[in-house]
């Protein structure tokens, strides 16, 4: 009886050690942020440690309206959060940060394209991101604040998010796309910006918030403030992404 006393508690002990690896394993692993493509680089440079699914930001709230495992939700603009928040999928949105759009060329710029009205008067193809995704709806009022809607006449390929974007004009697959200005940096050897005139340029504004399911809440909410601390905004400065926006 003895023995039998013995094997059962070591095996209660073994049973005890496994669970508890793993419940650790969940933590090991860190959060799940689901980020929109353009803060690729910027999320990975200032947390290497945790789980990232970076894509459109219409297609992350497609996943999260599906119940897709997220802690954190980064969306390049307000309408995705705020439409999740709506449906009581997040909590409370906060923007944490801005940028800007521009439009490159190859370094090669076959269509000999120097300012965004050559658009207009050149042979030249054209690649932007579709209507659903933030910067291709960025793309479109850009455009139509210069009086340029004709060039979509133009467009290629409308891609699924900005990488895709970035990728065909760095890859000499097309003559000029427009992308954030963030996503040139990391292409300069291969692109040539064009800037936009600022009187042109869209309100690109991110917002970030906890994911409601998230069975992680304690770490996303320490992880949003550490993205909006002096810290979290000096990494995004540092990538080319501008100032935490003041409250209107």
């Amino acid at each position: 009886m003895r023995r039998d006393a013995t094997i059962l508690i070591a095996a209660v002990l073994a049973l005890g050690l496994s669970l508890s690896g793993s419940a650790g394993a969940r933590t090991t692993a860190g959060l799940n942020i689901y980020a929109a493509a353009s803060l690729t680089e910027v999320f990975k440079a200032y947390d290497g440690t945790e789980q990232y699914n970076f894509a459109g930001s219409n297609v992350l709230e497609t996943q999260i309206r599906q119940g897709a495992p997220a802690d954190i939700f980064a969306s390049a603009a307000p309408l995705n959060t705020q439409r999740l928040f709506a449906a009581g999928l997040v909590d409370k949105p906060v923007t944490f940060t801005a940028n800007r759009l521009a439009l490159i060329v190859p370094k090669s710029n076959p269509a000999g394209i120097k300012s965004i009205y050559d658009l207009k008067s050149k042979d030249v193809k054209l690649v932007v991101a579709n209507t659903a995704v933030p910067v291709g709806s960025y793309t479109r009022t850009v455009l139509k604040k210069m009086s340029l809607l004709e060039v979509l006449s133009k467009v290629v390929s409308q891609e699924s998010d900005v990488k895709a974007v970035t990728g065909k004009v760095a890859l000499g697959q097309a003559d000029a796309g427009f992308v954030y200005v963030t996503d040139a940096r990391p292409v300069s050897d291969q692109v040539t910006v064009v800037k936009i005139p600022a009187w042109a340029q869209p309100r690109v504004r991110y917002e970030i918030a906890v994911v409601t399911k998230s069975s992680n809440r304690t770490a996303a909410e320490a992880w949003i403030k550490g993205i909006l601390s002096a810290k979290g905004q000096a990494a995004l400065k540092n990538a080319g992404f501008l100032s935490l926006p003041k409250p209107t």
